[in-house]
């Protein structure tokens, strides 16, 4: 998991797929945390992408960097918890012009059943699970 965060915080932007309806959605997504030993991202509950994960929490993560990259797929879950959201916002403090721990909109989910694949063109793709 610590590998996943690394190579995603080191990338900068990463994209997220969702699926609404029959439509699969993607786009750019920037946060990445662990947080009690569950990887999470943040967004927020006013966007698209919300009423797309809470639908359905199956997404798909994929990031490009140095001329490797990253498929990161699992099921989200949402943790309410505003230390969850504290936690989030304190690692980008540059969100808490948009968002607070104590605000309605404010979401955090994490990580479960998740698979990642780190690939190359030069070597053989490495698979992780947590």
């Amino acid at each position: 998991m610590q590998k996943v965060e690394k190579f995603l915080k080191e990338a900068g932007t990463y994209y997220l797929a969702t699926v609404d309806g029959d439509q699969p959605r993607v786009r750019p997504f920037g946060t990445i945390h662990i947080f009690e030993g569950k990887l999470y991202i943040q967004t927020g509950k006013m966007k698209d992408v919300s009423k797309q994960i809470h639908k359905n929490p199956k997404v798909e993560i994929c990031a490009f960097k140095d001329g490797d990259w990253l498929r990161l797929s699992g099921e989200l879950v949402e943790d309410e918890r505003v230390e969850a959201k504290a936690s989030m916002l304190d690692a980008y403090p540059n969100l808490k012009q948009m968002y607070s721990a104590e605000d309605s909109n404010t979401e955090v989910f994490y990580f479960k059943n998740a698979t990642a694949s780190f690939s190359s063109f030069t070597h053989g793709p490495e698979t992780y699970t947590f």
